[in-house]
């Protein structure tokens, strides 16, 4: 189990959507650029100053928050030989000891003077990719379930870059964000199984919305 007196927040960004150039011509609208900053507001829409392209994939309440764990940093970078740029997966806020395995779905963690909750994981998409011009490493991220979850906000507050960040409250269904990952991505027929991620209230209401469509699918074969 996680030691959570050892979080460590290790980069704080945040950025509005720009035009970046990707492969050799290309270019595109995203979010996924931010910049590492002193401090900022975070309000239930996310923080004042962050924003994303695609509105329909990316943002909302549920959305507010992209975290990801420092020490994938490490194993991407060695298997794909490369060094990564800070907030490399577009994430919010870069943190240790907080793996997808040990963080459950409507976990509840202070951060700075606001308080998050854990409603979904991350679901990586191919700007990733064409960010750092790695054509695998979404692919990769998927495999193993390593993809940065998502929070809401319960209570705004200031955040800086030195800002605390401690657990709360842990849910007591126990539904890891890696085991979450595993069905939404690689089990579409495990009916028990999204019947106990969706037993969890908190979970973000568009994997709610999902999750019950492929119940529903699955009960009329």
């Amino acid at each position: 189990m996680t030691n959570h007196e050892s979080i460590q927040l290790k980069n704080f960004s945040i950025g509005l959507p720009k035009i970046i150039n990707y492969e050799k011509e290309k270019q595109m609208e995203t979010g996924i650029c931010k910049e590492t900053v002193d401090e900022a507001m975070l309000t239930v829409d996310g923080f004042v100053g962050d924003g994303v392209a695609d509105l329909k994939n990316h943002g909302g309440p549920d959305r507010a928050v992209c975290v990801y764990p420092f020490e994938h940093y490490a194993q991407w970078e060695k298997e794909f030989g490369t060094i990564l740029p800070s907030s490399t997966f577009g994430e919010n806020i870069t943190v240790t000891h907080m793996l997808e395995a040990d963080v459950c779905i409507g976990d509840i963690y202070q951060l700075g003077d606001a308080i998050i909750q854990v409603t979904q994981g991350r679901v990586p998409c191919s700007t990733i990719n064409k960010r750092v011009g790695l054509p695998l490493l979404m692919k990769r991220m998927v495999e193993t379930g390593f993809t940065g979850y998502l929070c809401r906000v319960l209570q705004e507050g200031k955040v800086r870059r030195d800002s605390k960040i401690t657990l709360l409250e842990k849910h007591p269904k126990g539904i890891s964000i890696l085991f979450a990952n595993e069905v939404y991505f690689k089990r579409p027929k495990d009916i028990e199984a999204m019947q106990s991620i969706l037993s969890v209230e908190e979970l973000a209401e568009e994997w709610k919305e999902y999750m019950t469509k492929r119940l529903t699918k699955l009960a009329s074969i």
